[in-house]
């Protein structure tokens, strides 16, 4: 979402199959990519580990622009770049059992390769979207909710003219539930069990000349949450019924959504039926 996140899912499940059906059928872990001004990774790694509950490896990449946040226990699934822009923002990193094959894939269902590496390569979705292929590692773990919150969203703000054709890829490269959001311009493409980000695809209500994404957080509660980071230096942009936008010590966006922490969805108020988003 741009800074003004939707909460998560309601119900209506679309085309996808959370089975592994499809091209998106080699990907066996997600991660969440922080993507921050390389000037300002010192308070970005404080920070961001300070809400995960974790701490940083060895930095990597040919100007040691790439960290992963190591859990106390499960695998990780949040890493920290190093880039260019002023404001950086977030992108998704699909671990997958062929890279070349889901590359492949990716590109015949419009994404364009932006970056060939060894074992790993950049692409860019039909609305300009990066995202990154990467061998996978054995990851099966999800890490523990920290102080009643979890990093478990990737929310991408789609241009409205490209929104359709968007949601359409996700939806095909995944191969993952695709579900009505909880309002009209959100759609939700929730993974299969033990996958530890989902993706939240948001309509804006201006053009812009390309989609970019930011990171949600599932909080059991938002104020409780809010307080905590703020005293970790982080800066309140927005308030919204069912979220609250923040800016994080790098100058990052991200949002505080009210959502479960273990299950990523919307708190449920009733006796759940069979067409409520359990997740």
């Amino acid at each position: 979402m741009s800074t003004g996140t939707g909460p998560g899912t309601g119900p209506g499940k679309g085309p996808g199959t959370g089975t592994g059906i499809g091209p998106g059928s080699g990907i066996r872990w997600t991660s969440a990519f922080v993507d921050r001004p390389a000037g300002l990774l010192a308070p970005a790694h404080a920070f961001w580990t300070a809400v995960t509950g974790t701490r940083v490896s060895e930095a990597r990449g040919e100007q040691g622009e790439f960290v992963t946040l190591l859990p106390d226990a499960g695998d990780p699934c949040v890493k920290v770049q190093g880039v260019a822009s002023a404001d950086g923002g977030a992108h998704l990193d699909f671990a997958v059992e062929d890279v070349d094959a889901f590359v492949g894939s990716a590109s015949g269902l419009g994404a364009t390769v932006v970056g060939s590496h060894a074992d790993w390569a950049v692409l860019s979705s039909p609305a300009g979207q990066l995202f990154c292929a990467v061998p996978w590692h054995g990851e099966t773990v999800r890490p523990a909710v920290v102080d009643g919150s979890r990093l478990d969203q990737v929310s991408i703000d789609i241009p409205p003219a490209a929104y359709d054709t968007e949601v359409a890829f996700w939806e095909r490269l995944t191969g993952w539930d695709s579900l009505v959001g909880s309002l009209p311009e959100f759609h939700v493409l929730r993974p299969p069990a033990g996958l530890p980000i989902r993706v939240l695809l948001q309509r804006l209500a201006t053009e812009r000349a390309a989609a970019r994404a930011h990171l949600d957080l599932a909080c059991a509660d938002i104020a409780a949450t809010r307080a905590r980071h703020e005293r970790l230096g982080a800066k309140v942009v927005a308030h919204h019924p069912h979220w609250t936008v923040m800016r994080d010590p790098a100058g990052g966006t991200y949002c505080l959504t009210g959502r479960d922490p273990e299950t990523g969805g919307l708190p449920s108020k009733r006796t759940a039926t069979a067409t409520d988003d359990p997740a």
